[in-house]
Parts: structure tokens; sequence; C-alpha cells
């Protein structure tokens, strides 16, 4: 024996674990504004968890301002955050009340949805087709 631990040993595993799920969310906004700033810079950007400019689209930022209602642009934050969690093959979980209502009022969700103990479960198809409709918009991370 080596004294070295064993990838086997869950402590271990679990260590490296969390150092690859941080490297997956390297480009993650790390500071996410609020649709009433984005709207007001002429480039609208915010950084990543690994220091890197995060661009977002302007048309697109522009669009969601025309369509949501004043009240949401002051609540609603950039971008809207989706999680990953392993033990769910199918959905990603929205844990966001403002991105919830934004949401429900461009038609992305149905109006029948609720979120049930501060989540709401969605099928990873219809985030993926939002995130093309809404591109720089959406983003997933990892837990």
């Amino acid at each position: 024996m080596s004294g070295r631990p064993s990838i086997r040993d869950e402590p271990v595993l679990m260590r490296w674990m969390q150092l690859e799920l941080g490297r997956m969310n390297d480009g993650v906004v790390s500071e996410r504004k609020t649709l009433a700033q984005l709207l007001r810079e002429d480039r609208p950007v915010s950084v990543t968890k690994a220091g890197k400019e995060y661009r977002f689209n302007r048309e697109v930022i522009s669009r969601l301002g025309e369509h949501l209602p004043a009240g949401i642009h002051l609540r609603l934050k950039l971008p809207i955050l989706f999680f990953f969690d392993s033990t769910i093959n199918d959905s990603l979980f929205l844990a966001d009340e403002p991105a919830f209502r934004a949401l429900l009022h461009l038609g992305e969700l149905s109006p029948l949805r609720e979120m049930e103990g501060g989540r709401l479960w969605v099928g990873k198809p219809i985030v993926f087709a939002m995130m093309q409709k809404y591109p720089t918009i959406i983003q997933v991370m990892m837990r």
C-alpha cells in the first residue's frame, strides 16, 4: 500500500466531482444583471465564473424588453439559470420566480404550470428549444 487515498474512496471521489463540476460551470455568468440594466447598456455584457466576458445578444435583450412588462424588467435577472441534477435525466429545474413569470408571459411555459418547493422542473427538450429561441439568455448550470 502506498498510503495514497484510493479513487474509490467516497471523499476523494466527491472532491474530484466538485472540481469537474466547477470546470463545467466556468462559462456560467457570475454577475447576473436585471433586464432593465441590460437594456440601458450599449453593449450588454457580464462576466463568467472564469472571469471572461459574456456578451448578451442585443436583439434578444431588446425583444424581451418589448414583450415583457416593465415590472418584470426590474426583477428578471439574466441569464435565466436552469440547473442540472444528476439524479434526474430528462429534466432541468428553474429556481427563480421572476424567470418563471417571464417565461409564462412569453408563452414558453404553460399557464397551468406551478413552482413547487421553489422549483419548476422542465423537460430538457423544452429548455434547449428556449435556448435556441433566446440565444445568450438561458444557461444551464451543473449542480
